[in-house]
């Protein structure tokens, strides 16, 4: 009988640990001591949990979804209360298994086709000028806020058909949904508290129910008209299906994706010799520094899995129905697929090896090209319009242990000028 024994130096709940970086650390002794451990649950409540960090054991859990459900208990670590506020198993595409899984997926790729694709890319670089235009002659800004927020959040608003003025409300909805241990977006920043989280997934889930009734009375040629009429041998989505899908594309379309280029930026900063050979190379070099980016910074830290059956994973011996949790924060850093992996490197030859995108199978990150293209854009941006950008002071770090991002990050360049003609956003 394996034994479920937490190790002394094993802490996944400590929040502080986390924003100062010293998580790493800690996987790294996990990796090498204790590659799959047992976590007790801290609120006595549970029956914990098994920790997975290495990197071909996350992928073999991440993979075999036959024995590691998503849709049995969910893929988020905490029982209860969930940050949604709803009960989502069987409902959000990252909560279903197969065959509901495969359907799901199926139907949701008829909205996103090549040509639909192509024109939000072409209008995403329009706003990626538009967004450089606001801080060029600054010669200062807060990075998160000014510049990683506004892209990601521009695409989702764009899929949904969403007008600019409300495209705020958007960004304050799903900060408050996933940010519920951050005092910046909640009140309390407690997790227990999840008063305001639920809320403001309610009011998401209004605003998306009023959306899909109105593409029903008016379809225009955009991706929430072509989901909505989506069909496979006779086939659609349901109502609620649609709208779970929308607060899943606007919550992870957003704050991964953001911190995604948070990071991205960061390693700029801090490895200016990474910089250059960027710069250097710009066409060459940025898709591999997107991967590198997505390796180092790990914008979502973990998602869990339920045994279906008992099962062994690394030589240990789990149960049926027991809680799995898959850090991806470690598997990108595992030093037996990448070397030095603390370095942030733009030429390393196996960055696309990383989990960020989650470790392939069946639940392969569906936006992981739209993701791509959005970092594409913002960084060719960036890099030849603002070449000179540096850090000024250390970033905020969210308090989180679910996902790894910055609330800011002040940083500094020469002024620059405006992309004529200067115009507005419709």
């Amino acid at each position: 009988m394996t034994t479920r024994q937490q190790p002394d130096f094993v802490d996944v709940f400590n929040l502080d640990m986390f924003v100062r970086g010293d998580h790493h650390e800690m996987f790294r002794r996990m990796r090498n001591e204790a590659p799959v451990s047992w976590h007790e649950d801290p609120n006595g409540k549970g029956d914990g949990f098994w920790n997975i960090v290495t990197h071909p054991d996350l992928q073999q859990v991440n993979r075999d979804t036959a024995t590691f459900s998503s849709q049995s208990e969910g893929s988020l670590m905490h029982d209860a209360p969930t940050p949604s506020g709803f009960d989502s198993r069987g409902k959000l595409l990252i909560d279903t298994d197969a065959p509901l899984h495969t359907r799901y997926r199926r139907l949701i790729n008829k909205g996103f086709t090549p040509r639909m694709v192509g024109l939000l890319e072409q209008y995403l670089q329009h706003r990626a000028e538009l967004i450089v235009d606001n801080v060029i002659e600054r010669g200062e800004c807060d990075f998160v806020n000014d510049l990683a927020m506004e892209l990601p959040l521009q695409a989702i608003a764009e899929i949904m058909g969403v007008p600019q003025n409300d495209r705020r409300l958007l960004f304050d909805w799903t900060n408050t949904m996933v940010g519920s241990q951050d005092p910046e977006y909640t009140k309390s920043g407690e997790l227990a508290d999840m008063d305001e989280a639920t809320a403001a997934a309610a009011e998401l889930y209004v605003y998306v129910n009023q959306l899909r009734d109105e593409r029903k009375a008016d379809p225009r040629d955009d991706i929430v008209t072509k989901l909505i009429n989506a069909e496979i041998e006779g086939d659609r989505l349901s109502d609620e299906e649609f709208e779970m899908f929308m607060l899943l594309l606007s919550v992870a379309g957003n704050e991964t994706t953001r911190n995604a280029t948070s990071h991205g930026m960061w390693g700029l900063m801090s490895n200016p010799d990474q910089f250059d050979l960027l710069k250097r190379d710009l066409e060459g070099n940025v898709a591999n520094m997107i991967e590198e980016a997505v390796r180092w910074g790990s914008p979502v830290l973990h998602f869990r899995r339920q045994t279906t059956t008992a099962c062994q994973v690394h030589g240990v011996d789990l149960d049926d129905h027991e809680k799995v949790i898959m850090w991806h924060v470690s598997a990108n850093r595992d030093e037996d697929v990448f070397d030095d992996p603390n370095a942030f490197n733009i030429e390393r030859p196996n960055a696309i090896y990383h989990v960020g995108f989650g470790g392939g199978g069946a639940h392969y990150c569906l936006g992981a090209n739209l993701a791509k293209a959005e970092l594409r854009i913002i960084f060719t941006e960036i890099a030849t319009r603002m070449p000179d950008m540096t850090r000024t002071t250390p970033p905020d770090r969210a308090p989180s242990t679910s996902l790894r991002g910055s609330t800011h990050v002040p940083a500094a360049s020469r002024p620059g000028s405006r992309r004529p003609p200067v115009e507005e956003a419709p």
